[in-house]
């Protein structure tokens, strides 16, 4: 009986159409990717090991740089919350005498990031907001003979006593010590002794006592 030859098909794939498909999807993400825009103030936060990344919202942030310059934001993103910070910095403004006018509180309202002592405020409110980036400002005092950032703070207790904000407190890992300790005096003055540091999270080590916890399914001390 003859034996029957099959046909003989080549094995190699024409991948000339999976080119195509990748670019095509690699144009598609180039063009519908939205960049996170920089960061109004550059801040290297020191590592640490965490298993939660705060969400920095609904929030009091501290910030200090490298250079030691601390800077005060109210991070509210809800419009409804728009009063609290117009009675936030009216209050700053009486306790202060700052001699704002109801515009200037305004600008505040709607970028409320400040790194000026207070006697320069009335300058900076006085400018358009979007001039307030070119302007150097010296920071917040927080040095021992003058610590302003205490008159923020009692500010702070005041006008968010009946609503939930977290105190975040962000600094750069290159600052000195006496910034980070008139930030923490500044808090303490005004009886604020429950607050969140921010750091860079990284994994936890292998072979540490908290990686040990983790793996055995148990939960470690967040005290």
């Amino acid at each position: 009986m003859p034996s029957v030859k099959m046909p003989r098909k080549s094995t190699d794939t024409d991948m000339t159409p999976f080119v195509d498909v990748a670019f095509l999807i690699l144009s598609f993400f180039i063009m519908a990717t939205k960049f996170k825009p920089p960061e109004p103030l550059k801040i290297t936060t020191p590592k640490s090991v965490s298993s939660q990344k705060l969400e920095e919202k609904d929030a009091i942030m501290i910030q200090f740089d490298s250079s030691g310059k601390v800077y005060l934001s109210v991070n509210l993103p809800k419009k409804e919350d728009e009063n609290l910070k117009k009675d936030f910095i009216s209050r700053l403004n009486n306790d202060a005498k700052l001699g704002l006018s109801d515009n200037e509180m305004n600008k505040f309202v709607k970028n409320s990031m400040v790194g000026s002592p207070l006697n320069e405020l009335k300058a900076l409110f006085a400018l358009p907001i979007n001039e307030w980036d070119k302007v150097k400002q010296k920071g917040i005092p927080v040095d021992s003979a003058n610590n302003e950032l205490s008159r923020w703070m009692s500010a702070v207790s005041q006008t968010f006593q009946g609503h939930p904000v977290d105190i975040m407190i962000k600094g750069d890992n290159n600052a000195k010590y006496p910034e980070f300790k008139g930030v923490i005096d500044a808090l303490r003055f005004n009886q604020i002794f429950k607050y969140k540091l921010i750091t860079d999270p990284r994994g936890v080590p292998v072979g540490s006592e908290l990686y040990k916890i983790r793996e055995a399914g148990g939960k470690e001390d967040q005290s």
